[in-house]
């Protein structure tokens, strides 16, 4: 038997903010690995919610997955992530990426080229959070002389938040371990492994929409709503392991929307593609994602009350 991933969860975007704080304490309480905050375009920022977490909990890991490069000064997210990290050492993991291009388009921040500006990024928070004094005059990044005032004793890990293979063999070089958005299956893991090609260690983790139920067709009724956009040209490379990659994007092809994509996706692929079914099949199911090399799963909850909802994944995944 594989041995099981270190296991997350997901602080919804969409949670009332109400039960935010409650839902991480909970997740605490349940011994949850860590707890992961998103910052979307027009929900809730990334920092702010991670320096609430962290504050309101006492042992949990908090990740921020992700802050996009494309919206930010390298030198304040290097600032940020050093508070996070000098305030509560050893509890918090950093994840940059691109971000989703639609929404930087739409703040007018889709740089002239992605895979440069996070390469620049990644380089420069990275130097700054070990205390190193940084001169960088990039096609990105420009940074003068700069040193932090206070560098955190323990660096915080930076990953990087990427999926094609330009962007993960850019990982391997530059960040610590790497997060993968969902869909993760381990045909996928097993890839972006091998195209990371990190000459040392390197974490990698997955996001996944989750639902347990004892009634293995009534949680994939409740998760195909999340799976509306995975034949969208985003989620291709998540895909294209699959042995099913060119059906789906024909039954992509053929429907009116997301929507209907979603409700005609065959049972078989709602299984590879999420987290869902009975516990056992869960446990089973972590257990041929870390045989696919992902060192940690990050749950994302999906349908009723999120909050109530914990108990029940934690008792499904933890054991």
């Amino acid at each position: 038997m594989s041995t099981l991933p270190s296991v997350g969860v997901t602080l919804p975007r969409d949670l009332p903010a109400a039960d935010v704080l409650p839902y991480a304490r909970r997740a605490e309480e349940l011994a949850f690995a860590s707890v992961w905050v998103i910052e979307d375009l027009g929900f809730r920022g990334g920092f702010a919610q991670a320096g609430a977490v962290l504050a309101a909990t006492s042992t949990i890991h908090v990740g921020l997955g992700i802050v996009p490069a494309a919206a930010r000064n390298a030198a304040f997210t290097a600032m940020e992530a050093a508070t996070l990290s000098v305030l509560f050492p050893g509890r918090f993991s950093l994840g940059v990426g691109h971000g989703v291009p639609s929404w930087m388009r739409q703040v007018g921040a889709w740089p002239r080229s992605p895979l440069g500006l996070l390469g620049e990024h990644l380089s420069t928070v990275r130097d700054l959070l070990h205390g190193r004094t940084v001169t960088r005059t990039g096609d990105h990044v420009d940074v003068d002389g700069l040193v932090l005032a206070e560098p955190p004793a323990r660096p915080p890990a930076v990953l990087a938040g990427v999926r094609g293979p330009r962007s993960l063999a850019l990982a391997g070089r530059l960040a610590d371990g790497t997060l993968l958005a969902e869909p993760v299956t381990p045909q996928y893991a097993a890839r972006a492994r091998e195209q990371i090609g990190a000459p040392g260690p390197h974490t990698l983790t997955g996001y996944l929409h989750t639902v347990v139920d004892e009634d293995p067709a009534r949680a994939r009724a409740t998760v195909r709503p999340a799976l509306e956009w995975y034949g969208e040209p985003d989620c291709a490379a998540h895909v294209a392991p699959s042995p099913y990659a060119a059906e789906l994007a024909a039954l992509r092809g053929r429907c009116a929307d997301g929507a209907e994509f979603a409700t005609r996706m065959p049972d078989a692929w709602v299984d590879d593609l999420a987290l869902v079914g009975t516990p056992r099949r869960v446990r089973d199911r972590l257990g041929e994602l870390a045989a696919g090399g992902l060192d940690a799963v990050v749950l994302i909850p999906v349908g009723g009350d999120r909050l109530a909802g914990l108990d029940g994944l934690a008792a499904a995944t933890l054991g």
